[in-house]
């Protein structure tokens, strides 16, 4: 959806266990908003499904798929369940994300073991 000049809508991502609150554009990449915050150590990898250095979990919120998400790091199971690479996905509303894996260090400054 676009607003009145044309642009992608954009929703609030806010991220659990750290104050990180951030807007991403439908068009635009979950990891891709959160790196453009500036926030220090977000580790942006290949930004196309493949590493999986950014798996997040969705908690709330509708989202829809960018990319494919290589199934050796994300199961189809995983991925119904919210369990998602944040450079494959956009928001569709509101979100509200937990980071897991080699990304939640960095951003909520805990490790969040990865389980596909």
């Amino acid at each position: 959806m676009a607003d009145d000049h044309g642009q992608a809508a954009a929703h609030r991502v806010r991220v659990e266990d750290s104050d990180l609150s951030y807007f991403c554009r439908e068009s635009d990449s979950v990891l891709i908003a959160m790196a453009r915050t500036g926030r220090r150590g977000i580790p942006v990898g290949c930004t196309r499904g493949g590493c999986g250095v950014c798996v997040v979990e969705v908690v709330a919120g509708r989202w829809k798929k960018l990319f494919p998400m290589t199934r050796a790091i994300v199961s189809e199971e995983a991925e119904q369940g919210g369990r998602v690479l944040a450079c494959c996905i956009a928001p569709e509303s509101e979100l509200r994300i937990r980071v897991v894996g080699k990304l939640s260090k960095n951003v909520t400054g805990t490790v969040v073991a990865r389980v596909t």
